[in-house]
């Protein structure tokens, strides 16, 4: 099997492959990214509209399969990939035990098949008209008072539930770390968290090959409903 791959026996069954990452044959294509068609047509809506602002909305991430987020794991897991703290600083990988190597991976990585970046609702944003995507490096300073995405940062704040998205990683109401970036289209996403099965995930994950398997399994269901189920609800 190759590094990542899911056997078709048992992608057969699983009751929802797109929740896990493997599965996009129902998204579409939007600009040389996918989504979900709804939440395709809901940015564009929003787009338009802090265009009228003067900003500049434009998507740095969008769809990640299961795969793609099973490199991000593998090279974090094996000290290939820089991992970072709370305040997004370099973490001495040497000194660390593989327990605390997985709660460093998610500070701001998902576990693959978790991520919802696979279900093709929540995107990563910035503006095009102050940094350029290159120079981009998602970190709460560049969406602070003083960066160049700030003002974004605050138009969504004010906009962004009338078209449907909101902040689904907020302190203290998530597993997952704030991040000003990430977006997510609520009407479709609601309802992927409550479909998305600890059950089917564990078989996914006992059949793909990827770092610190063992002691990740171990404690899934509290992964599941820490980094998963837990999550910020839009404002009423």
């Amino acid at each position: 099997m190759r590094l990542g791959t899911i056997s078709e026996a048992t992608n057969s069954t699983i009751m929802h492959p797109k929740l896990y990452g493997l599965d996009a044959s129902a998204l579409v294509e939007f600009e040389s990214l996918l989504l979900q068609s709804d939440t395709a047509t809901a940015f564009a809506a929003m787009r338009t509209a802090a265009q009228k602002d003067g900003i500049q909305l434009a998507i740095c991430s969008a769809y990640r399969s299961f795969d793609k987020q099973l490199s991000i794991w593998n090279a974090k897991a094996t000290g290939k990939r820089q991992l970072l703290d709370l305040q997004h600083q370099p973490i001495d990988f040497m000194s660390l035990s593989s327990q605390q190597i997985i709660d460093s991976i998610l500070l701001w990585s998902a576990l693959p098949g978790t991520s919802r970046h696979h279900w093709g609702t929540d995107i990563d944003v910035y503006d095009a008209n102050n940094i350029n995507r290159d120079n981009l490096q998602l970190v709460a300073k560049e969406y602070q008072a003083g960066g160049p995405c700030h003002s974004l940062y605050l138009w969504l704040l004010q906009n962004a539930q009338q078209f449907g998205f909101y902040f689904p990683f907020q302190h203290g109401k998530s597993g997952v770390s704030t991040e000003e970036w990430h977006l997510s289209y609520f009407p479709i996403a609601s309802g992927y968290t409550s479909l998305f099965c600890g059950q089917d995930l564990a078989k996914v994950l006992d059949n793909a090959e990827f770092e610190l398997k063992q002691p990740t399994l171990t404690q899934l269901d509290k992964l599941v409903s820490h980094y998963v189920k837990f999550v910020a609800h839009p404002p009423c």
